[in-house]
């Protein structure tokens, strides 16, 4: 038997070590960790608007401030656990997750909520990318690597969908901070579990960790975030212009730079890939779509329609088994009809399903919504399952820390650009409603900041002017929820088209790695 051939043999069986799925079980600990935080925010809100009082402002800074920041060190994180080790960042990072999370627990002013967030993106930046790099180099074979991202992607979903029910629970009997709580235990058990169980990775040859570029990256994608989201909700204006125009610098010099460090943070060669290029672009406007509605549907669900927490964490949870069930079979169906074909036909589907949510209204029947909400899951599992897998495919696996935060970055900044734009088309709109007469003063300034506001606002009225105002406010959030629906349609049709000829010709690998 020649060198080669023992080689390959020895990493054939290395690749299916038993143990690498023990190790897997602990990789989905870590996304669940930031999956159920992502999600309970928005079930929370309600409470949190009522407790802490922020201004529509604030209350969009709180519910983006999170993904700006993850979105900003992503790219820089991902590289620093090539450097240092993945386990080394996963475990520390999910430390820090869980101490955050005590902090927002127990913020005290929407200014303090926003920072404890932004501390929570900083700490959540080390997680996401680790994970996908750690399976990346944990599974050899193709096809049991395309099933270990689906269950990653399961998993996620799970979380999304545990989160409003189990904090939905604990809404019913505890303050809003409680929901923050539950990512305590399950850190506790990722890094218990995760010291014994997870095999160390590192690029060996990664070089040095540019910190200038980690601060051009930051200070790039928060400053052009920034004034998109400015100009969506107050024009323009001074600040606006300046935050644009260093954003736009910084990211300009941080691509220059890393054609010229022998070491960069990112390599940009893999946006030569045309199957890489498309699955991020693929994921970026899939996540810009959906993120502004998902934001806004649990206040549709509670302050519109009267649910309490728990049901409305209950009535979204269809998006989630639809996405728990496609997203295991993502690989498998991949590989008998092609990529770009399930990429396009799940991007078209969560298209339709938005589309059919521009005709809800207050009184609109759950069918509608749940019908919704499953064929939304139902798309997304197919397509956020094989774009991982191409995006993870399309590179060397010791560039897989790299390649999962350019992935993981497209899906937080997504999230970021859809609640900051199609959250303010949704305040936008909202803000337009009159009031009536006799209601004037702070009380106004209160009932048009937030749907929340108008809530808490209502309490100092009397009964009749009241239920008059907040009908009113309440018609004119379903308006701006519309158009948002519409708006995230008109994106994700457009997506599917532009997958259809970026991944044409796109193939899961089917051979295990030498």
């Amino acid at each position: 038997m020649s060198r080669t051939e023992q080689l390959t043999r020895t990493k054939g069986a290395q690749g299916r070590s038993p143990g690498r799925w023990l190790a897997l079980s602990v990789l989905v600990l870590a996304v669940l960790l930031v999956a159920v935080d992502a999600t309970v925010l928005g079930l929370a809100t309600p409470a949190l608007s009522e407790d802490l009082k922020p201004t529509g402002t604030q209350l969009l800074w709180i519910g983006d401030i999170y993904s700006f920041v993850i979105a900003g060190l992503l790219v820089s994180m991902g590289s620093l656990g090539d450097r240092i080790g993945r386990k080394k960042l996963l475990l520390v990072g999910a430390t820090a997750f869980g101490a955050v999370s005590v902090l927002n627990a127990y913020a005290t002013s929407p200014e303090m909520m926003i920072i404890a967030r932004a501390l929570l993106g900083v700490a959540g930046a080390t997680l996401m990318p680790s994970t996908l790099a750690l399976i990346r180099n944990i599974f050899h074979d193709p096809k049991e690597r395309s099933l270990a991202i689906g269950i990653w992607g399961a998993t996620a979903s799970a979380g999304a969908a545990v989160g409003p029910v189990v904090g939905g629970a604990l809404l019913q009997h505890f303050w809003w901070g409680s929901v923050f709580l539950i990512n305590l235990p399950v850190m506790i058990v990722l890094v218990i579990v995760g010291i014994k169980l997870l095999p160390e990775s590192k690029n060996p040859v990664a070089g040095p960790w540019d910190l200038f570029s980690v601060g051009l990256s930051l200070v790039g994608i928060i400053g052009v975030v920034y004034a998109v989201k400015q100009v969506a909700t107050h024009g323009m204006g001074w600040e606006v212009w300046a935050a644009a125009v260093i954003g736009a610098g910084a990211l300009y010099t941080f691509v220059r730079r890393q054609f010229t460090l022998p070491a960069p943070l990112l390599d940009m060669r893999l946006f030569k890939h045309r199957g890489f290029s498309g699955a991020v672009l693929a994921d970026l406007l899939t996540v810009f779509g959906l993120s502004g509605l998902v934001f806004f549907l649990s206040q549709f669900l509670q302050l519109v329609q009267g649910r309490d927490p728990l049901e409305a964490g209950l009535a979204e949870l269809p998006a989630a088994v639809g996405a728990v069930v496609t997203g295991l079979v993502a690989g498998k169906y991949a590989r008998k009809y092609g990529v770009r074909a399930l990429v396009t036909g799940g991007l078209a589907a969560i298209g339709i399903a938005l589309a059919a949510l521009t005709v809800i209204h207050k009184e609109t029947g759950y069918p509608l919504l749940g019908a919704a909400l499953l064929i939304v899951g139902l798309g997304a599992g197919f397509s956020f399952t094989v774009t991982a897998d191409v995006i993870l495919s399309s590179v060397p696996k010791e560039q897989a820390g790299s390649a999962s935060a350019v992935s993981e970055t497209a899906y937080e900044l997504g999230a970021a650009l859809g609640i900051a734009l199609l959250g303010s088309v949704v305040t936008g709109v909202y803000q337009s409603f009159t009031a009536p007469a006799s209601v004037t003063g702070p009380v106004a300034d209160a009932a048009h900041e937030s749907l929340g506001g108008a809530v808490e606002a209502a309490r100092s009225l009397d009964p009749q002017t009241a239920q008059q105002m907040l009908g009113a406010a309440q018609e004119a959030f379903v308006d701006g929820l519309r158009l948002a629906s519409g708006v995230g349609a008109a994106v994700l049709l457009a997506t599917a088209v532009a997958a259809w000829f970026l991944l044409k010709g796109q193939e899961l690998q089917d051979g295990i790695e030498h």
